[in-house]
């Protein structure tokens, strides 16, 4: 689609929008796989904007399907709905000083809201695509989500598809290749006891300090970037018992595929040595992301020059391209061209003192809408 002066009024009338939608939908708690209430509300909100084909599948994606998806080289454009505040209640929007303020404001309620402005402007418009397009509000991507609205996305699509866009995170740069992970909970059961009665019996705090302490001497692979981290640990009964059981969740990163499998060799045989000294080490895996598999690099690097070029022409910055951990693990782990950028700037992701520039939600709206419409007739 052509840009014209009526899409730029367009853009420029509806930024009022946007922040009434980011208000109403922090008000709606959207903890990791808790966002059906958030997920309810954007579906009827499509429906009652025109929408005919909405549906919240098994995963509590809000899908919405134009044109003819089943042909095939379909494209969906996704933000995710979920937060990672455990609260059950929402969240007030705070504006003060040119910001909008509240935990999940921008990663990545702001999105979603861009998202679904530029959606109504497709419904009202009767815009054609030039491929079945879906536009996909996904639940999971954070944490102990484990991505698991774009992997059932991709189950139940894959075939389908030929681009996958998440728009997540701001406009200052752009994520172009997977960072993958794999997450534990690591327990540790010894005999324990009373601190003075059974004083020498094996504390399991103590056996955990030992694994972390030998996890943290690993040395990570070169080339990429590979990390690795202990994010809480939790054990024991009172100052006066020798612990029988604590826990710990580690997670490792690497953006490429065979450090990741280094780090996962390293992890087996540290917990199998520990095994062999008499202690009960129970190891369950909470989440795993996929590194990137093989896509068209030529098709990739021409996606990522026009996301360049767009940004640099309405926000007059050129953005970068990096690794990062997003939906587009997934896609781009089964050979499906993919990006990821956003459309707002912001400060304080993932804590509560989260906010974004209100002034961003134009230029974001305008760039985000430019790339969506390129895809329509």
């Amino acid at each position: 689609m052509i840009w014209n002066e009526a899409l730029e009024q367009y853009v420029s009338d509806h930024q009022d929008e946007v922040v009434e939608l980011i208000r109403t939908l922090v008000a709606i708690p959207a903890f990791s796989n808790h966002e059906q209430a958030r997920a309810e509300y954007c579906a009827k909100w499509f429906r009652d904007v025109g929408a005919e084909d909405v549906k919240i599948d098994e995963a509590s994606n809000v899908i919405v399907t134009l044109g003819d998806v089943q042909a095939g080289k379909a494209v969906a454009f996704m933000a995710h709905l979920d937060t990672v505040f455990p609260d059950e209640t929402g969240f007030e929007l705070v504006e003060e000083d040119g910001w909008l303020k509240a935990p999940g404001v921008g990663d990545d309620t702001a999105n979603v809201a861009l998202l679904m402005v530029i959606t109504r402007y497709l419904l009202e418009q009767k815009c054609p695509p030039k491929q079945g397009v879906l536009i996909v509000l996904n639940a999971g991507e954070e944490g102990l989500g484990n991505l698991k609205g774009c992997r059932r996305l991709m189950q139940d699509y894959t075939d389908k598809l030929s681009e996958v866009y998440s728009f997540d995170g701001s406009y200052k740069g752009y994520v172009n290749k997977a960072v993958g992970s794999v997450r534990y909970r690591v327990e540790v059961k010894t005999e324990g006891g009373h601190s003075y009665g059974a004083f020498g019996n094996r504390n399991a705090i103590r056996v955990l300090a030992s694994l972390i302490d030998a996890l943290y001497s690993v040395k990570v692979p070169q080339g990429g970037k590979t990390t690795y981290n202990v994010g809480t640990i939790e054990g024991g009964t009172s100052v006066n018992t020798i612990a029988q059981q604590a826990s710990m969740l580690f997670e490792f990163r690497s953006d490429v595929r065979e450090h990741l499998d280094q780090l996962r060799g390293m992890f087996d045989s540290l917990i199998d040595a520990y095994r062999k000294m008499g202690v009960e080490v129970n190891v369950e895996i909470l989440g795993e992301r996929p590194c990137m598999g093989e896509i068209d690099q030529e098709k990739q690097r021409a996606i990522e020059k026009k996301v360049e070029d767009l940004i640099e022409r309405r926000i007059g910055v050129r953005p970068e391209g990096h690794s990062g951990s997003t939906d587009c693990n997934i896609p781009f782990s089964l050979g499906i061209n993919s990006l990821c950028f956003g459309g707002y700037l912001g400060e304080g992701a993932h804590t509560r003192e989260e906010k974004i520039e209100k002034a961003s939600l134009l230029p974001g709206l305008g760039v985000m809408m430019e790339f969506v419409l390129d895809y329509f007739l």
